[in-house]
């Protein structure tokens, strides 16, 4: 009885250890996200922008339209969504929807918009990319888009959601909770991105992801 006894105390000293790792490295990371925009002389071959709302692709339109970029990317645009639709609701690009957005239907997950951005890039040659996102969403981002093109530079442009405040996320229960959910994200693609990083493999994904996802 002793030795069971024992045996669980040292299973739930380790399970306490483990939870307060864990809430120190979500308050870490919910501090620590990085709101950067793109300095206005920065210029890259293309722009990325990942689905999850309508602030993003304006984010980069409006990024295009000011030339930061020679070509955009849209990546994970729902099927039923026709491009005459996007012209609509973004004005500002205009013309530009005709000779220089591209539209990527194929991604269901920020895994998917990484494997997407890697042939598109490899397809136009590009070199640098400035990618749009949510800012909570970015540091996922970021890890998936370097698993799948270490070679290429990434500049991230953050954007931020009119309804989630970063500056004191704690005060708002749904701000907390869409960090938290991305935060259990961002672990396994930090720890596959570090394991495949230590093997020596280089972080290709033969699909686009099985099931939707909305970062």
């Amino acid at each position: 009885m002793a030795r069971l006894l024992n045996g669980l105390r040292v299973v739930l000293i380790g399970l306490m250890i483990a939870l307060g790792l864990f809430a120190v490295g979500f308050v870490a990371f919910a501090n620590t996200i990085d709101t950067a925009r793109t300095d206005p002389a920065r210029k890259a071959d293309g722009i990325v922008v990942l689905t999850g709302g309508t602030a993003r692709i304006e984010a980069g339109v409006d990024l295009l339209s000011r030339s930061h970029a020679k070509r955009l990317l849209i990546s994970g645009v729902n099927r039923s969504t026709t491009r005459e639709e996007l012209r609509r609701l973004f004005p500002k690009g205009g013309a530009l929807f005709r000779c220089c957005i591209d539209l990527g239907r194929r991604a269901l997950n920020t895994t998917g918009n990484a494997i997407e951005t890697q042939n598109w890039a490899q397809a136009k040659n590009f070199t640098s990319l400035i990618v749009v996102t949510s800012s909570y969403h970015m540091p996922r981002t970021m890890v998936e888009l370097r698993r799948a093109m270490p070679g290429i530079e990434l500049i991230p442009h953050a954007v931020e959601p009119n309804k989630m405040s970063l500056k004191a996320w704690w005060t708002d229960s749904n701000s907390a909770r869409l960090l938290f959910v991305e935060y259990v994200k961002y672990l396994p693609a930090l720890a596959r991105s570090r394991a495949e990083r230590l093997a020596g493999v280089r972080g290709d994904v033969a699909t686009f992801g099985a099931a939707a996802e909305h970062p």
